[in-house]
């Protein structure tokens, strides 16, 4: 088994329109993907390398990312080819593969410490998400559960998916019970299913994206590392 971090083809420079900047006071929140932004990996694909079959899941995953599948139907395809492993898988993939990207720690700090409340909201697994935020202090995660039983994977989702729409969905929720004068949101995403979100956010940020993600969102980090963030955050 090997262990490849994402990565991403990117153009020559960054995207950071001084007009786009908006004051530290003014952000209420800030919410971003796990899979690719948040974290360097795709978890998924890790945990298919335990079972053999990494690169038809990655391949899968990368059509879905570029906006080339129906997510929820791709998920699904996805998660039944875990079928049987032993959820002490996502435990090694945890502790051994999982690193989160450059600068998050920062731009995390950089929240918390301005009162600015955040969001991981993942089309990926609970499992990760809630280690993310104990280990870094989101406010809120969201992310989608795999079914298990007697101490293996079902090859099922718990629920209903987390895709697309309900990120996008969350976004304006959480950002809806911020006070008045904080509402102004941020949202970072790389692939296709992360675009209804950072449409919808006040500063939709496309981070090392896709290319029809780089396409629609004209702020882009694709050189350097989530604290990119912090130069229109005065």
């Amino acid at each position: 088994m090997t262990s490849t971090a994402a990565t991403h083809p990117s153009p020559a420079a960054n995207v950071l329109p001084a007009d786009r900047a908006i004051p530290i006071t003014q952000v209420g929140l800030i919410a971003m993907d796990m899979d690719s932004t948040a974290i360097t990996i795709e978890c998924i694909d890790e945990i298919a390398d335990f079972a053999g079959v990494k690169a038809e899941v990655s391949a899968i995953t990368e059509a879905a990312m570029r906006g080339e599948l129906d997510f929820q139907a791709s998920l699904r395809k996805r998660v039944a080819c875990l079928e049987g492993l032993s959820t002490k898988v996502l435990a090694e993939v945890y502790a051994e593969r999982l690193k989160p990207s450059p600068g998050l720690a920062e731009l995390m700090a950089h929240a918390n410490k301005n009162g600015v409340k955040t969001l991981l909201v993942s089309g990926g697994f609970t499992y990760f998400t809630e280690r993310m935020r104990q280990r870094f202090g989101y406010t809120w995660t969201r992310a989608n559960t795999l079914a298990e039983h007697d101490g293996r994977l079902t090859g099922k989702v718990c629920g209903a998916i987390v895709d697309a729409v309900e990120k996008e969905r969350l976004l304006r929720f959480f950002a809806s019970t911020l006070p008045a004068d904080r509402r102004a949101s941020i949202a970072l995403g790389d692939g296709a299913n992360d675009l209804p979100m950072l449409h919808a956010a006040t500063l939709g940020v496309a981070y090392h994206a896709k290319p029809k993600v780089r396409e629609q969102v004209p702020v882009a980090i694709n050189i350097g590392g989530l604290d990119t963030l912090l130069a229109l955050l005065p």
